[in-house]
């Protein structure tokens, strides 16, 4: 490959001061180049290939994997009712109109399944239209005034426990009948709760044995005591941009509630361990079935009709286990506050930026679009 344009593309967004600093990896084949440029905060330490990220909903496919894991171990079944480990979820209702009063319900048609978490199916979840209206839909604010924080932007400093979060959930109606529509999300947080159940260890300990000790991935987890190597984490306003949290802040201490959507932070060698292991047929982590299902579409045609995170997020793209499938054969997922993972089986390609810049909107930054198109470029 051909890195100078990578380092050219990187670059740019680094000295324009769109991003204080950033890690991009590319690789093909055996063939990896990492460029880790600008500081860790304004003014701060030099980035560096270990660097520190908070991943948010790169989190997902990770969780996706663990969740398949414990289910090739026989202790989770992917088309079992949740109800047996999550009896909170039984017996659900459901809202009759998506905006309407919480106590306006209607009994599910069937219970909720694992494969129903894992393809973002269950019933429950943010949708685009939920942000359109002049006031907040009601469960909008209900999520945010339980501290599910799953529809809302998440805040690991307000969510509650994993037992006191899946009943603050419970308590609430659904917004569609399970398996009718993809609503993003809440199917990942729900699932880092069942595994620890089905397991009886905390979600982190699932991650940590089911995924991150086999590939070698020793700096991702739900915190970090290395905040030496913890970027700070900024939001843009029409001001420049604003820190929103420190090394030293949430990520720096466990958290009560082990968010399997979005409360990771890893590095870019780490990442592209997870994403070699799905390229390569899915040992010593997955059977091959497993990555099989995790690069291929699980969604019908109705569960898309409704349109995902705007009108245009399924063309070109549908959704798998806990993350994104293209039509041109790659898959992967982004993190709002700042990341990109990309892997491409038909190119042989993985392409990674991590920054701590928070998105703006749902489409991908234009640095990440930009290195990505610079590392398919280089394959010529």
């Amino acid at each position: 490959m051909g890195f100078e344009q990578l380092r050219e593309t990187a670059g740019r967004h680094v000295a324009d001061g769109e991003v204080p600093g950033l890690v991009a990896l590319a690789a093909h084949g055996d063939e990896v180049h990492v460029e880790p440029m600008g500081c860790l905060a304004v003014g701060g330490c030099a980035v560096a290939r270990d660097s520190i990220f908070r991943i948010a909903s790169t989190t997902k496919p990770l969780t996706a994997a663990a969740t398949l894991a414990v289910i090739e171990e026989g202790q989770l079944g992917l088309d079992e009712p949740v109800d047996r480990l999550l009896p909170e979820l039984a017996d659900r209702r459901v809202l009759i109109r998506p905006d309407g009063p919480l106590d306006e319900t209607v009994p599910a048609a069937r219970p909720i399944t694992t494969r129903d978490l894992l393809t973002f199916t269950f019933g429950f979840g943010m949708a685009t239209e939920m942000f359109m209206t002049a006031t907040p839909w009601p469960i909008v604010d209900a999520d945010a005034e339980l501290g599910l924080m799953s529809i809302n932007p998440p805040d690991r400093t307000v969510q509650p426990d994993s037992d006191s979060w899946i009943a603050n959930l419970g308590s609430l109606p659904l917004v569609a009948q399970p398996g009718e529509r993809w609503l993003y999300n809440t199917g990942t947080s729900v699932l880092g709760v069942l595994v620890a159940r089905a397991t009886g260890e905390p979600f982190g300990e699932v991650l940590r044995t089911r995924v991150f000790e086999p590939l070698g991935m020793r700096d991702t987890a739900f915190w970090t005591s290395h905040t030496d190597r913890l970027a700070t984490a900024y939001r843009p306003t029409p001001e420049g941009l604003v820190v929103w949290d420190e090394p030293g802040d949430a990520w720096s201490r466990p958290p009560a509630f082990e968010d399997g959507a979005a409360g990771l932070v890893s590095t870019v060698d780490d990442l592209h361990a997870f994403a070699r292991m799905l390229l390569s047929g899915g040992a010593p982590v997955l059977s091959a079935e497993s990555v099989r299902a995790m690069r291929t579409d699980q969604l019908t045609d109705e569960q898309k009709a409704h349109g995902g995170l705007g009108p245009k997020f399924f063309q070109g793209r549908s959704w798998s286990f806990g993350q994104a499938v293209y039509h041109g054969g790659a898959f992967g997922w982004d993190g709002g506050f700042g990341c990109s993972w990309l892997v491409d089986p038909v190119h042989d390609l993985v392409v990674i930026v991590l920054t701590q810049r928070t998105f703006e909107s749902s489409d991908l930054p234009r640095v990440h679009r930009e290195i990505q198109s610079a590392a398919y470029s280089a394959l010529a």
